[in-house]
């Protein structure tokens, strides 16, 4: 079975990805779901294959002129656990990865 893969999105792909990267890995051992996590920048993401994108609120309209086979989750903040957890939850419930909590 193929492993669950999600990509966190900055504008430059350095330290505000890598922020989102450690907090979703935090998120998703709360709720005990493994995936392979990565960061970049969002014009590397446009053609970088993953399952689940998250990146910030302020890149909606820049991720809107792509055509993307991937969830893409918006945050308001790239490094609140809590945040990630919410928006990420229903997502992975519906791909069948998280029994309904």
């Amino acid at each position: 079975m193929k492993r669950l893969s999600i990509l966190a999105v900055c504008g430059a792909g350095l330290g505000s990805s890598f922020a989102c990267e450690m907090s979703i890995e935090a998120a998703l051992k709360d709720l005990g779901v493994e995936a392979d996590l990565s960061h970049c920048d969002i014009s590397s993401a446009t053609s970088t294959r993953a399952d689940i994108i998250m990146t910030g609120e302020n890149f909606r309209s820049q991720f809107q002129h792509y055509t993307i086979n991937a969830n893409i989750i918006y945050l308001k903040r790239l490094v609140d656990k809590n945040e990630i957890k919410t928006k990420l939850t229903p997502v992975l419930q519906e791909m069948g990865l998280l029994t309904v909590q």
